[in-house]
């Protein structure tokens, strides 16, 4: 079975400047997997309207979904939403209904909706809301397109917002084994492996513990029973 793919979209100069730390993508990565669903690609991009629409319009022919972060709340470096109805070739304006969630949710908090927070009820057309239980200001999807807030709480909130109106596939499954040995000695059996399990990925991700080299080898694939004989086989293989 062949799952959905999917890329990412991370756009900030406060993430490319190493002001801010990015932790969307790494949950990101875990729903789709639990999901069914391939984070093949996963892309950086300055708040760079040209950048923006490019990685856009790329990602968006490229995979089955995209989801981007950032970049879509009052202030004037919030470009994103501009720049995805540039990408998609269509008009974007304050929506009534965009509005009306956020007049509902100042009136509730006694604070004024001024311009800027109108700002974000600004959705390119042909876009349907995403729900954002957190801060209320909506994220949104236009095509394959999921536009989401970069605030890691809000993000998460959005994603799983979308994930249940998406198809996905088989999860991923995987099982790694400890081996107090080195990549260069585990090299040959576990290339002969790949080999054996042109359907399952192996990766070999070494450690330095207290002077000691080992290798954590990880088994990954949609079938569980092939796992398992995959890293039996494994076992017997290194340990020799």
């Amino acid at each position: 079975m062949i799952n959905p793919t999917a890329a990412m979209l991370v756009i900030g100069d406060e993430i490319l400047s190493g002001r801010t730390r990015d932790s969307n993508m790494h949950h990101l990565a875990g729903e789709l997997t639990k999901h069914g669903i391939t984070l093949a690609e996963a892309r950086f991009v300055a708040d760079d309207p040209d950048a923006i629409v490019a990685s856009v319009r790329a990602l968006s022919q490229g995979y089955d979904h995209v989801f981007t972060s950032g970049g879509i709340g009052p202030t004037h470096d919030d470009i994103t939403a501009d720049s995805i109805a540039a990408a998609f070739g269509v008009s974007i304006d304050v929506r009534a209904d965009a509005r009306a969630l956020l007049e509902a949710h100042y009136a509730r908090t006694g604070t004024e909706l001024n311009d800027a927070r109108l700002r974000m009820a600004r959705i390119p057309a042909g876009a349907t809301l995403i729900d954002n239980p957190i801060s209320i200001a909506p994220g949104f999807t236009i095509e394959n397109v999921h536009v989401m807030a970069g605030v890691p709480t809000i993000f998460e909130a959005m994603v799983a917002s979308v994930l249940p109106t998406l198809t996905g596939g088989a999860p991923l499954l995987s099982q790694s084994l400890r081996v107090e040995r080195g990549e260069g000695e585990i090299a040959a059996p576990l290339g002969q492996l790949a080999k054996d399990f042109p359907d399952l990925s192996f990766g070999s991700y070494p450690f330095n513990h207290n002077g000691a080299f080992g290798t954590n080898i990880v088994v990954r694939g949609q079938d569980g029973a092939k796992v398992d004989v995959a890293m039996t086989e494994l076992a017997r293989m290194v340990q020799q």
